[in-house]
């Protein structure tokens, strides 16, 4: 059973720019402009009209525009649980300007040792994490920890936890690594470490989507009878200023906004693309979390009642659902 039937989530890409070279992504090797003021004060009042309710400013890495504290600024004015990830890199740089205007907002850091994490990264920002941690704590902000979850680093999450995420009374979330397109994500967890990634999140400031597991067990998304919900749930724009479908690793099709994000997404030319939805033949097997997450959101299924538990510890432990209610 659907409950929503409108979009809930907004990936904005304000570049696909990044100052890492991490190697599970591929999105630094794009070219890429950055977003413009003007077209985000148009797209955020059309979101607003869709019932998109989260708008989370993404890249590449975000804090490489020099505007995106007056992006997420004005997003959190209007209304939206703003979110935004960093490899911290300008974190230190951009703090004071971000104060109070990012709901959630998460730090990547996928090893407890410096050099560990500096080689996933491609780039050495490992001492930068424990610089924004430090800096965050001292304007009041309570960031995350972003735990991208792989068979190689999955031994050290017990040390990230005891002595960086628990110490500094920050919640760890865990990400499950993905495949998609040409990017390898390395050996897959097995069922064993897949049974210890759930009861690892079961702890005290932990977070993750249960869910993520079933899902994995279960071998991704089937076109036969799709999970996914990205196109319906998900608006995906560009810093071209492009309407991407279905998602952003697919991307099939690109759609000029011209401000007129609202009508396009109710035109028959995406309305055909959204009703293919998890049905295309790249979506055998999609286990890609970002649109997972509000997939398992909308429709009542085993996925709901096993995403549900976690979703909502996290969003009682960050406040969120205060706001969300105040919607």
């Amino acid at each position: 059973m659907r409950l929503v039937r409108h979009p809930v989530l907004c990936n904005y890409y304000v570049t696909y720019r990044c100052n890492a070279r991490c190697s599970f992504c591929d999105i630094w090797e794009k070219p890429s402009p950055y977003i413009q003021l003007a077209d985000v004060e148009q797209n955020l009042r059309d979101l607003k009209k869709l019932g998109v309710s989260v708008v989370d400013f993404t890249g590449g890495e975000p804090l490489l525009h020099r505007q995106i504290h007056e992006f997420v600024g004005l997003a959190h004015d209007m209304g939206f649980i703003t979110t935004l990830t960093t490899n911290c890199l300008l974190y230190p740089k951009y703090a004071e300007k971000l104060r109070g205007k990012v709901d959630m907002l998460h730090f990547s850091l996928d090893a407890s040792e410096k050099e560990v994490h500096d080689k996933g990264r491609g780039v050495a920002c490992y001492d930068f994490v424990l610089e924004s941690i430090r800096v965050a704590k001292e304007l009041g902000e309570r960031p995350d920890i972003l735990f991208t979850v792989f068979r190689e680093n999955l031994h050290d999450l017990e040390a990230v936890y005891r002595d960086i995420a628990q110490p500094n009374g920050l919640v760890l979330i865990l990400n499950p690594a993905f495949e998609y397109n040409a990017v390898d994500a390395g050996e897959q967890l097995t069922a064993a470490e897949l049974d210890y990634l759930s009861a690892f999140g079961k702890r005290k400031g932990v977070y993750l989507n249960e869910a993520f597991i079933q899902l994995r067990k279960d071998g991704g998304n089937h076109v036969a009878a799709p999970v996914c919900r990205a196109a319906s749930t998900t608006l995906v724009i560009s810093p071209s200023n492009e309407l991407v479908l279905p998602c952003y690793h697919l991307g099939e099709q690109k759609f000029p906004i011209n401000g007129q994000l609202f009508d396009l997404y109710h035109s028959p030319e995406v309305g055909r693309l959204v009703a293919l939805e998890g049905r295309l033949p790249q979506c055998e097997g999609c286990t890609i979390n970002c649109y997972m997450q509000p997939s398992f959101a909308v429709e009542i299924n085993k996925y709901f009642w096993q995403a549900l538990p976690s979703t909502l510890k996290y969003n009682l432990s960050k406040g969120t659902w205060k706001r969300m209610l105040a919607r």
